[in-house]
């Protein structure tokens, strides 16, 4: 069901892109957005694990620096039939943890010094299952190409903007398709980020229910939730334009905020997620 609403979700967005993209300048001005989108993500696919380490001044672990650790990465990559992953150590007192890399093959897993001090070795093994199965499914790449399609609705409706102000001397008659212009313009951007949040949340869903099945033990992760959300309301990370691009690759979201902003979340609401797991458990 989430595969299945992750595809019509990533239609959608093709569609909106498609759409607005006529509306600008007909075929050729989609193609030439799209491929600018595209040029602007393949830096990002490629680079933004790095990016995203350095920003949150990870250290990459060996074995002999948390052996335990190790054995449970160990155990639960050969239960999901993964290559063993880089671990990172975050140095932060908010416990929390993600998963980068453009593939199986490339990936890391990044946990906080925070999680590490709260959790206990089943919970810890539920988080890792979860940020592991993230890996299996290739969600970073999904969305990276989620991405570049918002990018590309972005980048049109900008030049829908500037062709709508600039047309204001025209005739009535043509004011009408000016102003339905502008209109998308400033609406199909908030269409397409909430699509794409709506992506990251249903992936969230299906790297729960898999990271319960690799870890064999689908109570450990909703008890992690528990612990993992409420200390990190208490603890939040401090949101900058930068850091905010990467609220969605976190097992739970790193900064404030509640009301409205639930709409435009990168992650389901936690109870959701833990009736979820705990109903999985009960089959």
């Amino acid at each position: 069901m989430n595969s299945i609403k992750t595809f019509l979700l990533m239609l959608s967005l093709a569609l909106l892109l498609m759409f607005i993209g006529g509306l600008v300048g007909g075929r050729s001005g989609v193609v030439y957005a799209f491929i600018f989108s595209l040029i602007m993500n393949f830096f990002s696919y490629w680079f933004s694990d790095k990016m995203v380490l350095s920003l949150y001044r990870a250290k990459e672990l060996k074995e002999s620096d948390a052996p335990e650790i190790f054995e449970i990465v160990k155990r639960l990559t050969k239960n999901a039939n993964l290559p063993m992953p880089k671990i990172y150590l975050i140095p932060m007192s908010q416990p929390n943890a993600f998963a980068t890399g453009r593939s199986p093959k490339h990936s890391a897993v990044a946990i906080s010094q925070g999680l590490l001090e709260l959790l206990n070795y089943e919970e810890i093994a539920g988080v890792l299952a979860h940020e592991l199965s993230h890996i299996k499914h290739r969600d970073i790449f999904l969305q990276t190409i989620a991405a570049t399609f918002a990018s590309a609705i972005s980048f049109l409706a900008y030049m829908a903007r500037w062709g709508a102000i600039l047309g204001g001397g025209r005739n009535d008659r043509d004011r009408g398709g000016i102003l339905g212009l502008l209109f998308m313009a400033i609406f199909a951007p908030i269409a397409a980020m909430i699509i794409q949040l709506a992506i990251s949340r249903s992936r969230e869903y299906m790297a729960d229910e898999t990271g319960a099945k690799i870890s064999q033990n689908p109570l450990a992760l909703p008890s992690a939730l528990r612990k993992l959300s409420e200390y990190s309301k208490r603890l939040p990370i401090k949101a900058t334009p930068t850091r905010n691009a990467t609220a969605h690759m976190f097992i739970v979201k790193p900064f404030a905020g509640g009301g409205l902003s639930a709409l435009f979340s990168t992650h389901p609401p936690i109870e959701k997620r833990i009736a979820r797991l705990e109903a999985m458990a009960l089959k």
